[in-house]
């Protein structure tokens, strides 16, 4: 990784792909949670409720303390916070491995939970800081690495976890330690980065947003409505990455290896979504962007639960590249709402998104167990519906690049 001076307009690739592999490998440790929710609800015999909980613990303590993290480094930034948060993950994760009750499968997912919260707002501003013009194009680069992560999970469970059980997950661990190595040396940039930016004090992080003027209510509104979309996107997902591998299962007939790939497909054209969403919004706008990632997805996603397998298949794909083209958009705009907090924004709106998701994952959970799969499936693909508020988004302008 060179040695590099703050420069405002010039992106710094190597440092943008090195952040995004470490978030492949955060995602991807926290991501064998759900992975093992097949085999959990088999080998322990724990109900859809227990595994909802399980979710809940991991996501909301990341959720809650993302922002909190995000508010402290915009005053003192952390550049050490990332390799220890990724030893939390590690810790979480052998302890994970090493876990035979349900308790400690909760306190395991604690030390997991709190790795992803110190990583995650620390993460989006070194992909923040590497930018330069191209802040889209960063985001994508950082959470394409986190989307992967999360679609390495279902292949994890079909593979690795089917076959060797829950000690399956050790081999995870060595992708934590080489995680752990390269945010050794993203920290030391980062650090170099912030001295250099302390020579040219006037320059000072200032973010020049696409955004016109806004009033603080109007900005306290378009929050409103970017964590309304976030919501339903989350909880979505999390019905369709955490529990839709039952419903394939149940519904289809689909063992359990074949159910996973379906939800493999899902998340790896997620990937391709979140990849192309963020350098399409530095060329059409973001508002664009997030308004391509409702009025596309809709209608499949209203009428999945009735079609046949082999259509399944064709609207995951689908649905999973367009409603993902705006997760990292969504991050961006967020920071241009507020560009005096980049942190905190991060830590604002990846948190929301997990803390949905963690709430989104106790109510299915529930709904399954009290309504059955078909009818909890055929409630939550109607939720997409909230992400039409994205209208109401005050229009961003396109910057003009050389």
């Amino acid at each position: 990784m060179s040695d590099t001076k703050a420069a405002l307009n010039n992106p710094i690739y190597p440092v943008m792909i090195a952040i995004g592999v470490a978030h492949l490998i955060n995602d991807t440790m926290q991501s064998v949670v759900p992975a093992m929710f097949p085999l959990l609800e088999r080998d322990l015999g724990l109900s859809f409720t227990e595994l909802g909980i399980i979710s809940f613990v991991l996501n909301m303590f990341s959720s809650a303390l993302q922002p909190v993290v995000g508010f402290v480094s915009d005053k003192k930034p952390m550049p050490f916070a990332l390799p220890i948060g990724m030893m939390s993950a590690f810790v979480g994760l052998l302890l994970l491995v090493l876990a035979e009750s349900y308790w400690l499968i909760l306190i395991s997912v604690l030390f997991l939970g709190f790795g992803s919260a110190v990583f995650h707002p620390e993460g989006s501003r070194v992909s923040f800081m590497s930018a330069g013009n191209k802040r889209g194009l960063a985001q994508s680069i950082y959470q394409v690495g986190g989307n992967s992560g999360q679609a390495l999970a279902p292949l994890i469970s079909a593979f690795i976890l089917d076959v060797y059980g829950q000690h399956g997950e050790a081999i995870v661990l060595l992708l934590a330690t080489i995680g752990i190595a390269l945010l050794l040396q993203i920290s030391r940039w980062y650090i170099r980065q912030l001295e250099a930016e302390k020579s040219q004090q006037k320059k000072k992080k200032i973010l020049i947003s696409s955004l016109p003027p806004l009033t603080k209510k109007q900005v306290g509104i378009a929050l409103g409505l970017l964590l309304t979309i976030i919501f339903a996107r989350s909880f979505y997902t999390t019905n369709i990455t955490n529990f839709y591998v039952f419903y394939l299962m149940d519904h289809y007939d689909l063992n359990l290896k074949t159910g996973q790939v379906f939800i493999f497909i899902f998340m790896a054209f997620g990937v391709l979504g979140t990849f192309f969403g963020g350098s399409l919004s530095d060329r059409i706008g973001r508002k664009n962007v997030i308004i391509l990632s409702v009025v596309g997805p809709l209608p499949f996603c209203l009428l999945l639960p009735y079609m046949p397998i082999w259509v399944v298949l064709i609207f995951l794909i689908i649905i999973g590249t367009l409603i993902m083209i705006s997760f990292s958009v969504t991050v961006v705009y967020a920071q241009e709402l507020v560009p005096s907090k980049i942190g905190t924004m991060a830590g604002l709106t990846t948190g929301f998104a997990f803390g949905m998701g963690a709430i989104g994952a106790v109510v299915i959970g529930f709904l399954l167990d009290k309504i059955g799969i078909e009818t909890t499936i055929q409630i939550v693909s109607v939720l997409p519906i909230l992400l039409i508020v994205a209208f109401f988004l005050p229009k961003d302008k396109v910057e003009k690049t050389a």
